[in-house]
């Protein structure tokens, strides 16, 4: 842009027409205006940037809490699998005692037959 402000002033104005004069000011609005696009752009190139590294830490932070939560699954899973098998112990010694206990007297019936032993003793 230097180099066509040069070219300007080395340029005397009497010398240009009406139409020149009014072209050269038109070229002026024209690079003024290129001039706010160029800054608009670099606004939001910059923008663009600070949105890009903010993503990307929100992306690290979110891959952080994935991996702690799939260990967190992981480790769940492990102490699920290893409960499930100390029930199915706890099941089959259940049924161990159910069926020990059910060859053993209960209390009601040893009181019956202590009873109907005491009657037969006494009539011998």
């Amino acid at each position: 842009m230097n180099n066509k402000n040069l070219k300007k002033k080395k340029i005397n104005k009497k010398d240009l027409t009406v139409e020149e004069r009014h072209f050269g000011v038109i070229l002026e609005d024209i690079d003024s205006k290129l001039d706010l696009v160029v800054k608009g752009h670099q606004s939001l190139d910059k923008k663009i940037d600070k949105n890009h590294l903010e993503f990307q830490e929100f992306r690290n932070e979110v891959n952080y809490k994935f991996k702690v939560v799939t260990e967190t699954l992981n480790s769940h899973t492990e102490m699920i699998g290893s409960m499930k098998m100390d029930i199915e112990i706890i099941k089959q010694d259940i049924e161990f005692i159910k069926h020990g206990l059910r060859k053993k007297v209960d209390l009601e019936e040893f009181a019956v037959l202590e009873k109907r032993v005491s009657l037969l003793e006494k009539r011998q």
